[in-house]
């Protein structure tokens, strides 16, 4: 059984599927990988470092897609919509494409990888269970993301983070405040906290109170009804406008108490919520700073503009998308584990089994046979439900 790694091609992406490290636990399950020439070079892992672990490395993309029988990636076609369509005719029937997919926001590039006859394994979707944590990339990138998130903060902010007493005087430590606290909110309160910083944090499901206080935080409680905040899944769930006025209107205080805002609520699949809006930024002080994560999905600040950094009213705005992409190495190291180790639970001893009755496969599993079979993308897409069903 051939992996194949190809080098990512989505603009300004520096992270790999698969690190050196991985190779030896796949070789044990019979598994080959063979690596496009500087697939990790920009992530700091070179060619000679696959090939002290037993990877090949190949110079021909085309010869990498032809000769293997899985394909991994980070960015599949959904997640790179305009490069990712040069390696649709290099995919082989039935081959087996892993990696993220952006399924759920662009359901259409999902489904021209039907066009291929391709088995392709949208990651994002892995379901949260216990036994598929270790596959979990949103929570990997989403740690990294809240790490860098405060230290563009902190780097943006005239001030330093931590309270200090000098003989010139007491410095107050900055204020932090943290929506969202999920793995991504989490990680930021928690390096937040680790600079010195007095870190607020808020979010929408009151079951995430206990966490933030656990790291030194405080959780910021709004008088809303939350009752049906949160899915069966554990993620936040899309509200209407009403909520979200009220929101604002309730956050404002907060926000403009603060020196930096690290914004982080997502919603799968949909546009972001607008949590700040322009009225709220003229309220801030001038030197103060929104890391805004969710821009890649239209931002939380009403005034975010993807991958730009704008200063409006003295407050510095960032939009910076695919912060893991910032800390390559790393955020491909946790990446890698997640996908080897769901090739491992896709393929035993060099046979590959593709158990449509199992949650973790059923789950990611996104297109078979020429068809979109994954229950919520064929739903976005219009389409009747059952399709691609085993007979």
């Amino acid at each position: 059984m051939i992996i194949g790694v190809p080098k990512e091609t989505y603009p300004g992406e520096q992270r790999v599927a698969l690190i050196p490290a991985t190779l030896p636990s796949l070789k044990k399950e019979g598994m080959d990988v063979q690596i496009e020439t500087g697939a990790g070079a920009a992530s700091g892992y070179p060619d000679a470092a696959y090939t002290e672990k037993g990877g090949t490395i190949v110079s021909s993309r085309a010869q990498l897609f032809e000769a293997a029988q899985i394909i991994a990636q980070v960015r599949l076609l959904g997640a790179n919509p305009e490069q990712g369509k040069t390696d649709l005719p290099l995919m082989q029937s039935d081959q087996i494409i892993v990696g993220m997919a952006d399924a759920l926001a662009n359901p259409h590039g999902v489904r021209e990888l039907t066009t291929r006859r391709v088995r392709a394994f949208a990651m994002e979707l892995m379901p949260r269970i216990t036994r598929a944590q270790s596959m979990d990339v949103l929570s990997s990138m989403g740690t990294v993301s809240g790490y860098k998130a405060v230290l563009l903060a902190t780097n943006a902010l005239p001030k330093m983070a931590p309270m200090l007493m000098t003989a010139a005087g007491t410095v107050a430590p900055a204020k932090i405040f943290v929506i969202g606290a999920g793995v991504a909110g989490l990680q930021a309160v928690s390096m937040a906290r680790r600079l010195g910083a007095a870190v607020e944090a808020y979010d929408v499901r009151p079951s995430v109170k206990e966490q933030v206080l656990s790291l030194g935080a405080k959780f910021v409680d709004l008088p809303l009804d939350t009752q049906n905040a949160e899915d069966k899944g554990g993620y936040a769930k899309a509200q209407d406008e009403t909520f979200y006025q009220r929101q604002r209107e309730l956050l404002t205080k907060v926000i403009a108490a603060n020196d930096v805002v690290i914004t982080t609520a997502t919603v799968p699949g949909k546009k972001a919520p607008v949590l700040i809006t322009a009225d709220m930024v003229a309220g801030m002080t001038p030197g103060s700073v929104i890391i805004d994560l969710a821009a890649e999905r239209g931002g939380n600040c009403e005034l975010t503009q993807a991958n730009q950094t704008l200063v409006v009213h003295g407050v510095t705005i960032i939009g910076t998308e695919n912060l893991p992409s910032l800390v390559p190495y790393h955020a491909s190291q946790m990446y890698s584990k997640n996908i080897a180790t769901f090739l491992l639970h896709l393929v035993k001893k060099g046979e590959l089994t593709i158990d449509r009755e199992d949650e973790i496969t059923k789950g990611t599993l996104v297109t078979c046979d020429g068809d979109v079979v994954h229950p919520r993308i064929r739903e976005l897409l219009g389409a009747p439900a059952g399709g691609g069903e085993e007979q």
